[in-house]
Parts: structure tokens; C-alpha cells; sequence
């Protein structure tokens, strides 16, 4: 799947995206709105890990949806 699948249909991931990153709060998926360096950038923000790091578990969590 690629992001622009993702993007286009942002609600119905909004829990594959909670389930995998818990720390995200819904106001956090609100404002990431299917974006993906919104979403890395939140990851790095509530997990502290690196720009790489958060890269990496998005391209993980991707290749599984």
C-alpha cells in the first residue's frame, strides 16, 4: 500500500493508527489529517525517538496495511 491510499482514506486507518502508536491522542490523529511527516514528526514528539526511527515504523506499519 502506498500513502496516498493511506492519505485518501485517513478515518478508516485512524485505529490501525491508534493500536499501533497508543501514545497518539485522537486530537494528535485529528491534526495529522493523513499526513505522513505529521505523523512521524507526532511519533518522534510522544515516543522520543529519532527522525530515522519514526520513518522506519511508519514504512513497518505501512507494509502491513
Amino acid at each position: 500500500m502506498n500513502w496516498d491510499m493511506i492519505e485518501g482514506n485517513w478515518k478508516k486507518f485512524t485505529g490501525n493508527v491508534k493500536e499501533q502508536w497508543g501514545k497518539l491522542t485522537d486530537d494528535d490523529i485529528a491534526r495529522i489529517n493523513g499526513n505522513r511527516e505529521q505523523l512521524e514528526g507526532m511519533i518522534q514528539e510522544r515516543y522520543g525517538v529519532a527522525k530515522d526511527k519514526a520513518k522506519t515504523q511508519v514504512d513497518d506499519w505501512m507494509s502491513r496495511h
